[in-house]
């Protein structure tokens, strides 16, 4: 098959913007977009009805309209629409193992179940074995690029305990299709013995600081070198990595998390940064499964 975007759509706000944002992306890359409308009671496509006694006929109206509009806005995209009778979860997780990205529309500051679909997007997001992106009714859609420094950019939280290059890769990739900088955000929380009854240790913070940022430096290293086109900029908090993510990204373009593909069985399969990131950043937010 060939490379796609993937959108689910289900007729919300919140699946047009991500059908929109979705669009822009494809057209970005260079890649087909696809329109995923899934429902169990779906009927067999039947042969030459009448829409009146059509079972299919309003969910084939929402991708015909979705698709017409995004045609009009991106002249030069391939659009294709696709019903599947299925589960809709199941389908989502099926098309997007086939997908560069999989972009699912999102409540933001609700409960993670009020996603896309219900609680569709939260097993979707956890289980998606590629990046899936949750974008927000009203999310900010790319403009000019903005000068370094300036919101709009790309930012990556990254937690620098192991590898994450599928991360950096996805970031890196992000960045440089928009021609926007990238910020690189590590959060570290103060270990208890960094704590005095008057503060902090501040021989401690420093010691501490020193040695994450010569870790984010290394992690980052390689691909600077492979997109020197990038401008990259470089963040390490004294806090906690989801605090600290909150701060970096007011004003950013896109937030990219990651979630390991591999947890503990008792463990949730959303990390807290990842939690973070989607009930409360205002921009679309990557997660990028890795090891």
């Amino acid at each position: 098959m060939e490379p796609v975007v993937t959108v689910g759509l289900d007729g919300s706000a919140e699946s047009l913007a991500a059908a929109r944002w979705a669009a822009d992306e494809a057209d970005r890359r260079r890649l087909t977009l696809r329109l995923l409308h899934a429902w169990p009671m779906l009927a067999p496509e039947p042969v030459r009805v009448p829409a009146e006694i059509d079972q299919n006929y309003w969910a084939k109206k929402l991708v015909h309209k979705a698709r017409a509009e995004l045609q009009v806005t991106h002249p030069g995209l391939t659009v294709v629409g696709e019903l599947v009778a299925d589960d809709a979860q199941e389908a989502l997780l099926r098309a997007a193992s086939e997908s560069e990205m999989t972009v699912l529309g999102s409540r933001g500051l609700e409960l993670v179940e009020s996603y896309f679909l219900g609680d569709i997007s939260t097993p979707v997001v956890a289980r998606a074995e590629r990046p899936v992106v949750l974008v927000r009714a009203g999310a900010r859609r790319d403009g000019p690029p903005p000068a370094p420094g300036s919101p709009g950019g790309v930012v990556a939280a990254l937690k620098l305990r192991g590898p994450c290059d599928d991360l950096l890769a996805f970031a890196f990739e992000a960045a440089a299709a928009r021609g926007v900088p990238l910020r690189a955000v590590h959060g570290e929380s103060l270990p208890v013995h960094a704590y005095t009854p008057w503060g902090v240790d501040h021989d401690v913070t420093e010691e501490i600081e020193q040695d994450a940022r010569k870790r984010l430096g290394e992690a980052l290293q390689s691909w600077r070198e492979k997109f020197p086109q990038v401008d990259v900029s470089d963040t390490v908090a004294l806090e906690s990595p989801a605090r600290a993510l909150a701060r970096a990204a007011d004003g950013a373009g896109l937030l990219v998390v990651g979630r390991r593909r591999h947890r503990p069985p008792l463990a949730p399969r959303l990390g807290s940064v990842a939690q973070a990131a989607i009930h409360h950043a205002r921009c679309p937010v990557a997660v990028v499964p890795h090891d």
